[in-house]
């Protein structure tokens, strides 16, 4: 059974409010324009939620992974895009937590926390999806420095103005692989070379910075290095469990917004001379909704707890993440099913809602992908 703390209610009242107050009302706009919400990003800073699981030392609130997972429900129950960032701001602060250096902290986590300066994590290329060892970007050592060349797609967080740094995953050693021959890189935006691509046109989280990075004979001194040399598979994995938790609280909160959506339109909607909320056959379309969305939150919070107490979490992580996923996808559709025609419309919020869960299955580790983590760790 879990349970918040009087101090993690009045953190869920605090984000909800704010969420309601300055997010929700911008999604539409988010999604019609695919403008970034740079307004948002501001003051989502200035409410400590950026740095939300940075240490207070280098400016942040020190929240758990409980925390996080309680605060980004509640922004992604508002806007899928602005949760989006969030999550993977979150990512990027507890990779650097963990692995980087006093002077990287107090650069990076700073310029977080009190400017709102956003970084991003480059871990996929266009040949190295769901197969991570597969990528080609390489980082050469030349005396003081390394020099990075190739590309990563599809990076969240980094657009034409968004995106001061990058956690790069690049190859020192191309026998070795992810046995010792990967290294993460902490790269400036205006580090020669470093060449913000394409901003991708998506289907939903439209609001969403996600670009394509180019490196180009890009010279990254050494003390840019984020951890040890070799160990940069080890660093963008373990950063993808945290990530998988914060995507699957993003899912937990995109699916309580379709649930939401379908108990307000059920109970306005009339046919056949009563609220459709009378028939059985929807009342227990939403019993089934709701129970699922219940136990993803539980396996989401289990995840996190384990998390919190230092204790293996990966397949925990991957479970959550792999169920929340499809549980959303499953709620939004039968959300869409009980409004009808009207929720193919853009007038209604749920067909907004549904195109912005389709990715939930896919980043941070395809459905699939979770699925050999679990079965992989249950066969140990």
């Amino acid at each position: 059974m879990f349970e918040v703390t009087k101090q993690q209610e009045m953190l869920i009242t605090m984000v909800r409010e704010f969420s309601e107050k300055e997010i929700a009302p911008l999604a539409e706009e988010l999604d019609c324009t695919g403008k970034f919400p740079a307004e948002t990003t501001r003051k989502m800073t200035a409410l400590g939620l950026l740095g939300l699981n940075v240490p207070k030392k280098y400016g942040g609130v020190g929240l758990t992974e409980v925390d996080k997972v309680l605060c980004i429900i509640e922004v992604a129950r508002a806007c899928s895009s602005t949760a989006e960032m969030f999550a993977v701001q979150l990512l990027v602060n507890g990779i650097i937590t963990n692995y980087g250096t006093e002077e990287q902290k107090k650069k990076y986590l700073g310029m977080t926390c009190c400017e709102g300066k956003l970084g991003a994590f480059a871990l996929t290329e266009p040949g190295a999806g769901s197969d991570a060892g597969g990528l080609q970007t390489t980082a050469t050592e030349d005396g003081d420095s390394y020099i990075l060349n190739g590309s990563k797609c599809f990076i969240s967080n980094l657009g034409p103005t968004e995106g001061e740094y990058a956690i790069v995953i690049a190859l020192t050693d191309k026998v070795k692989k992810t046995h010792g021959g990967m290294t993460a890189f902490l790269v400036d935006r205006d580090t020669p070379g470093f060449i913000v691509g394409k901003l991708e046109d998506k289907m939903g989280i439209r609001g969403a910075a996600v670009s394509e990075l180019i490196l180009e004979e890009c010279r990254v001194p050494k003390n840019q290095v984020l951890g040890k040399v070799g160990k940069g598979f080890h660093i963008a994995m373990s950063g993808l469990d945290s990530g998988r938790v914060g995507i699957a609280a993003q899912a937990c909160g995109e699916a309580q917004a379709a649930l939401d959506a379908a108990i307000e339109y059920s109970k306005q909607r009339s046919q056949f001379g009563r609220p459709i909320a009378a028939k059985q056959g929807l009342q227990w379309y939403l019993a089934e909704m709701a129970t699922r969305l219940e136990a993803a939150k539980l396996l989401t919070l289990k995840a996190a707890d384990l998390r919190d107490r230092k204790l293996p979490a990966a397949m925990n992580a991957s479970m959550a993440k792999f169920f929340a996923a499809e549980t959303a996808n499953e709620i939004a559709a039968k959300a869409v099913q009980i409004h009808g025609g009207y929720g193919y419309m853009k007038d209604y919020a749920i067909e907004r809602i549904y195109r912005d869960a389709r990715i939930l299955t896919i980043y941070e580790g395809t459905s699939e992908v979770q699925k050999i983590v679990i079965s992989k760790e249950l066969l140990k």
